[in-house]
């Protein structure tokens, strides 16, 4: 099979969560475990960052990747859901892992994916520690796809365990409390392996202090240890506690010597994070006059703070491109959003796409008014023909609305 064939074949025929939704998600590392083995157990061989969360742990895990290449090291990164290309998911030192090396490794272990019916990410996880390992790289950093415990990726023994925060999201799989979701992040806490917690609540560090406990972990709060950071091109107030997270998490491995990072590294690899690892949808500025941000946020958590964010902007008019999935929580989210924006209802171009006229019907319900568009692309446009020059547009509400506009 050529690329676009593998592709078709991965999408189609391997359960992926970020389609299909709770059909296709494994509430177990069984499958990863046997992958493994079949791979001739890669993950023993990593030298890895293992970083959750519910929200910034994508920001949190290029902000590390681009100091540690400033610093010299060869970097694995592992993140997902990828916005346009398969290939963004596994990368080294910003270099997508290639169309052969993805169509090799399906073709030689189609049948076993088959046999075993592997989810679309288990064999994600498996590519991406098999090419780190062959790419012979110095160091991983390792983005957990959703909770930590029962989560893929936790095959791994890290030198470091990160934990961004805490919020309400995928509570179907997670459970529905902040204690419970903390619980399942904590999963990633490794026996006598350091921990950062990014942020921390009442409810949550109780948690993470009970499982640091168990596993002699030493645990830091990365909010309370770091007071000041440095400018990044990652903008938007709150990669302010991202960034804190990063510094104390190599402060950490700088302590520990198990890497050598210069404040110089660090500094250019904040500026330099969007260059050197490809980084795209953080409250990215799409155009001006006006003005034009896309986000990826698309839990309540994540959703309030970027619309903090916007509502300090100054602009005449608010427009808001805005598309969910089905499986959020219309009545925690909607309220979220300003009542004095011109709405853009879309779907995204996905089977769990919720439909335009469902989330313009529930969005009246809170006094948000707009019209709908059978397309993410057609809405945008909309948006964009009906701003004036000091006007402000957002374009958000789920990862895959962000996808389509890029």
């Amino acid at each position: 099979m050529n690329y676009k064939e593998t592709l078709d074949w991965m999408f189609n025929k391997l359960p992926m969560y970020q389609t299909q939704g709770a059909t296709a998600y494994r509430k177990d590392i069984t499958n990863t475990v046997l992958l493994a083995k079949h791979l001739g157990n890669p993950e023993h061989y990593l030298k890895c960052i293992h970083v959750a969360g519910t929200n910034g742990k994508g920001s949190t895990s290029h902000l590390l990747a681009s100091v540690l290449q400033e610093a010299g090291y060869k970097v694995g990164l592992y993140t997902s859901p990828h916005l346009k290309d398969y290939r963004e998911r596994i990368t080294i030192n910003g270099i997508p892992i290639s169309e052969d090396y993805v169509c090799d490794f399906i073709n030689k272990n189609k049948a076993f994916f088959e046999a075993n019916e592997l989810s679309f990410f288990e064999m994600s996880v498996g590519l991406a520690f098999e090419y780190f390992v062959k790419q012979k790289t110095d160091i991983n950093i390792i983005e957990v796809g959703m909770g930590g415990r029962l989560d893929s990726t936790n095959i791994i023994t890290p030198l470091v365990s990160v934990i961004t925060n805490i919020g309400l999201d995928h509570t179907q799989f997670l459970g529905n409390t902040l204690e419970l979701i903390a619980f399942e992040k904590a999963g990633i806490i490794k026996p006598n392996i350091p921990v950062v917690i990014g942020e921390y609540i009442s409810e949550t560090k109780p948690v993470f202090l009970a499982k640091s406990d168990e596993t002699h972990s030493e645990i830091y709060f990365a909010s309370d240890l770091i007071a000041a950071t440095y400018p990044s091109a990652l903008l938007g107030d709150y990669q302010i506690q991202n960034k804190k997270t990063v510094l104390q998490t190599l402060k950490v491995l700088q302590d520990k010597k198990l890497l050598s990072v210069s404040e110089t590294d660090i500094k250019n690899g904040f500026l330099n994070v969007i260059k050197n690892t490809g980084l795209q949808g953080r409250w990215q500025q799409l155009g001006e006059n006006p003005t034009v941000i896309c986000d990826t946020a698309h839990n309540a958590h994540g959703l309030k703070i970027v619309i903090n964010q916007f509502k300090k902007e100054k602009y005449d008019q608010l427009h808001i491109v805005l598309g969910l999935v089905n499986d959020k929580n219309l009545t925690e989210i909607l309220p979220l959003f300003p009542e004095n924006a011109i709405y853009y209802f879309c779907k995204p171009d996905i089977s769990r796409g919720l439909d335009q006229l469902i989330l313009k019907e529930k969005a009246a319900e809170f006094n948000l008014v707009g019209q709908t568009y059978i397309s993410v692309s057609n809405a945008y446009q909309a948006a964009k023909e009906n701003a004036k020059e000091n006007d402000f547009i957002y374009v958000g509400g789920s990862t895959f609305v962000v996808a389509e506009i890029l």
